[in-house]
C-alpha cells in the first residue's frame, strides 16, 4: 500500500521533470547574475576605495608636473590628521587649476574631508576646517556638508573655551585656559588661524557672529603684537610649542587677507602688504637673499600659502611674490642647485624635506623629516597653491580680483 502511493503516473512524472529543469535553469541564471553583480560592485568599490587616485589628467606645464610628482607620494602616505589637511589644502588649489576629478575623488569620496580628525590642539581643527572650506569654495560652493563640518569644528572649540581673553586680549589657545593637561597651554598664530576659519564661515553662512569673533581676535592681536611697517613681535619660545609668531608674522597675512575679503576694509590689506614686504626683505634675516626660503623655520607649506594669500588680495602691490616663491621651490627641487648638505628633494620618489635650509638646523617640529605625511603634506600645500597662482589665478582670476579691489577703494 505504501509503495503504491509513492508511485506516480507517467504523465505526471514527465511534467515534474520539466518543472524541475525549469526551476534549476532559473536558479542557475539567478546565481550567474549574482556572481556578475558581486564582481561588478567589487570592481566599483575598489575604484572608490583605492589608496591613490587614478589620474587621467597628464600635466605638461613644469610646475604642474612637479606638483603632481609631490602629490603622488603625499597620497601614498596620507593620514586623516592635520598633516593630511595641509596637503588637502594644496590639492584644492591644484584641483582648481586642473579640474582633475581624481583629486576630487580622493578628498571627497575615498578620504572624505569631514572624517579628518579634530586632533588635540585647536590649530588641528583650524587646518581641517580650512581644508573643508577651501574645497567648498573650489568646487562651486554647493557641498553643504563641508561647511557644516567646518562650523562644527569651530563652534565646538569655541564652546570649550579655547577662545579666551584671560591674559587681557582675545586670542585662541591650544587648550582651554584651565584644562588639566600635562603640557603648556599657550596661544600663537597657529591657533589664531581659527580667525581665518571664522571669516570663511561668515562668507559661507552670513552669520555675523563668525565675523565679530574674527575681528575681536584681530583687533586685540594687532594692538598687542603689531609694531607697524610690517613688523610683528611676540613672545619667544620653541616654534611648535609656544613661540607666538612662528613664521615671524607672515601668518597674519592669511588672517588679514581673509578679513579683507570678508569686509573690504583696506586697513587689513595695508597691513598684509606691509607684512609680506617686510618678511621677504632679506635684510630682516628671515629669508635667504637669493632664493627666499626660510632660514630658521619649518612649516614651509603654510609659509608659501600665507605669502600667496597676500599676493592674491594685492597682485599689483606684491607683483614680485610669485617669482620669489618660484625661486624658493626651485631651490628645493634642485637641492640648492646640487650644493645642499642635507637632502631637500629625494629624487627617487619626490619626497620633500620639512625644513628647506640647505644646511639644516631649522627650528620647528620634525624639520629633518623627508617624505613623511607631515613633510609631504607641507610640500603638497606649497606646490599646489603655487601651481594655482601660476597657471590659473594670474590667467583667470587676476582681472576680476583687481576690478573688485578697485571698487572697494
Amino acid at each position: 500500500m505504501t509503495k503504491h502511493h509513492k508511485r506516480k503516473s507517467p504523465p505526471q512524472s514527465v511534467a515534474t521533470k520539466r518543472g524541475n529543469v525549469l526551476v534549476l535553469s532559473l536558479a542557475v541564471v539567478v546565481v550567474l547574475i549574482l556572481v556578475a553583480a558581486f564582481f561588478y560592485f567589487r570592481k566599483e568599490e575598489s575604484v572608490l576605495t583605492q589608496s591613490q587616485p587614478e589620474h587621467t589628467y597628464q600635466p605638461t606645464e613644469l610646475w604642474l608636473q612637479r606638483a603632481y610628482a609631490v602629490d603622488k607620494l603625499f597620497h601614498r602616505v596620507y593620514t586623516p590628521g592635520w598633516e593630511g589637511a595641509y596637503g588637502a589644502i594644496g590639492d584644492a588649489y591644484l584641483f582648481a587649476a586642473t579640474l582633475d576629478s581624481a583629486l576630487l575623488r580622493f578628498h571627497l569620496h575615498q578620504h572624505n574631508l569631514t572624517r579628518l580628525y579634530d586632533g588635540y590642539w585647536v590649530d588641528d581643527r583650524a587646518w581641517a576646517a580650512l581644508a573643508e572650506l577651501i574645497w567648498w569654495e573650489m568646487t562651486g560652493k554647493k557641498n553643504a556638508p563641508l561647511v557644516t563640518s567646518a562650523a562644527r569644528r569651530y563652534t565646538s572649540a569655541r564652546d570649550e573655551g579655547r577662545l579666551s581673553n584671560h591674559e587681557g586680549f582675545w586670542t585662541w589657545y591650544n587648550w582651554p585656559p584651565h584644562a588639566e593637561v600635562n603640557e603648556k597651554i599657550f596661544t600663537n598664530s597657529n591657533m589664531n588661524q581659527m580667525a581665518t576659519v571664522a571669516c570663511k564661515l561668515y562668507q559661507a553662512t552670513g552669520e555675523q557672529q563668525y565675523l565679530d569673533e574674527a575681528l575681536r581676535v584681530w583687533n586685540d592681536v594687532e594692538k598687542k603684537l603689531y609694531k607697524g611697517n610690517g613688523r610683528w613681535e611676540g613672545r619667544p619660545g620653541r616654534a611648535a610649542f609656544g613661540k607666538e609668531l612662528p613664521w615671524h608674522g607672515t601668518e597674519y597675512c592669511a588672517i588679514g587677507a581673509a578679513l579683507f575679503r570678508a569686509t573690504g576694509d583696506a586697513r587689513f590689506k595695508r597691513i598684509v602688504v606691509a607684512t609680506a614686504k617686510h618678511i621677504l626683505d632679506p635684510s630682516t634675516g628671515w629669508v635667504d637673499r637669493d632664493d627666499y626660503y626660510q632660514i630658521h623655520m619649518d612649516g614651509n607649506g603654510a609659509f608659501v600659502n600665507f605669502l600667496l594669500d597676500a599676493y592674491m588680495i594685492a597682485p599689483d602691490e606684491l607683483a614680485d611674490i610669485p617669482a620669489k616663491v618660484e625661486k624658493m621651490l626651485d631651490h628645493v627641487w634642485t637641492n640648492h642647485r646640487g650644493t645642499a648638505t642635507v637632502t631637500l628633494h629625494r629624487e627617487t620618489d619626490h619626497g620633500i624635506r620639512n625644513g628647506w635650509n640647505p644646511n639644516g638646523g631649522e627650528d620647528g617640529y620634525g624639520v629633518g623629516e623627508i617624505g613623511t605625511v607631515h613633510a609631504q603634506g607641507e610640500a603638497a600645500r606649497a606646490f599646489g597653491v603655487f601651481a594655482f597662482v601660476k597657471y590659473a589665478y594670474r590667467q583667470n582670476y587676476q582681472t576680476s580680483s583687481t576690478e573688485q579691489q578697485t571698487s572697494l577703494k
